[in-house]
């Protein structure tokens, strides 16, 4: 089984991005804020680093995505969601997060704040055509195929 390598930042006393249970599909992501908690304001907009480097597997990403819990309970979305990892990126793991909560809501050191899903990445050539082949939908953008 390949690995996905994790590198702790200088300061960083978090547990290592982990699977909560044994069906989890995603891994949970804490916030790294030794300093001390940061508050979030409606529609704050803010960067909340991880303390963990990573290092993925080839031909594949780490899909970052929004906690059901802060997301439905707290208000919390992921703007960019998923969010992607690429797998030569090897900087910190940061999660942009977007309140959308009335109250004031502080972020704290070791709070889960996303979720890391594992994904397969294919890639293919691109080449120019003059024409693409016809379908039932045709050029029909959003709502095109009818309502909800």
């Amino acid at each position: 089984m390949t690995a996905i390598k994790f590198k702790r930042l200088p300061g960083n006393d978090l547990p290592l991005p982990c699977y909560e249970t044994p069906g989890a599909a995603g891994m949970d992501l804490r916030a790294f804020l030794p300093e001390g908690p940061v508050i979030f304001e409606h529609g704050s907009l803010l960067i909340i680093p991880t303390g963990f480097c990573v290092e993925l597997p080839q031909d594949t990403e780490m899909q970052i995505r929004p906690r059901s819990g802060m997301a439905l309970k707290h208000g919390f979305i992921i703007p960019n969601s998923p969010g992607t990892v690429d797998e030569d990126y090897r900087g910190e793991v940061k999660i942009g997060l977007y309140y959308l909560g009335k109250d004031p809501f502080a972020i704290s050191h070791g709070d889960r704040i996303a979720q890391a899903v594992i994904a397969d990445v294919r890639r293919f050539p691109t080449v120019e055509v003059e024409e693409l082949s016809d379908t039932k939908r045709g050029s029909g953008g959003f709502g095109s195929t009818g309502a909800a």
